[in-house]
């Protein structure tokens, strides 16, 4: 079994400015810059077989190359937050490929999360006691709506997932290359 997703890779530079915010919010667990990413699609555990017959369909799609904005911050988890992240502008492009990637990924036999797609890209996880929550809350409306740049999207990843003790490690199985 392969723990597995499909994400946007973020360029060094853009990582280290998201992850240099991070470090300026109380946050507990930082996500680590080389760890950041876009995810598309979480496929979770997934045998070979079906992953390779994934691999397959995930190369045919076809998709001009976009841009997108990461712009604000947000959390998940409602009245109990476990996680803060930089935001991604509407771009219905992103909505498409994505949608493309799981019916890929269906087709394949693979059964991947049934939730609702929300582009962002995680700074920190945590629990809610592990959290200030009213510092935080505070920190992130005094941080207003910081910038990010635009990302290129010029191909998404297919990435395995090593789960550690501290940190996952990911590791690039298959680059998909967008071309028009």
């Amino acid at each position: 079994m392969i723990r597995a997703f499909l994400a946007l890779p973020l360029p060094a530079e853009m990582a280290g400015r998201l992850h240099m915010l991070a470090q300026m919010l109380p946050l507990p667990r930082r996500v680590p810059p080389e760890n950041m990413h876009l995810t598309l699609l979480f496929l979770g555990e997934v045998p070979e077989p079906l992953l390779e017959e994934a691999h397959h369909g995930f190369a045919a799609i076809r998709a001009a190359p976009f841009a997108i904005d990461l712009a604000g911050l947000g959390l998940f988890g409602g009245d109990r937050p476990r996680s803060v992240h930089a935001a991604v502008r509407p771009e219905p492009r992103l909505d498409r490929l994505q949608a493309r990637i799981e019916t890929a990924a269906r087709r394949a036999g693979l059964a991947p999360e049934a939730r609702r797609f929300v582009p962002h890209v995680t700074l920190a996880r945590f629990r809610p006691h592990e959290a200030d929550l009213p510092r935080l809350a505070a920190a992130l409306a005094g941080a207003g709506e910081p910038r990010f740049g635009p990302l290129a999207v010029e191909r998404f990843v297919l990435y395995r997932s090593h789960l550690g003790r501290t940190a996952a490690h990911y590791e690039e199985l298959a680059t998909y290359p967008l071309a028009g």
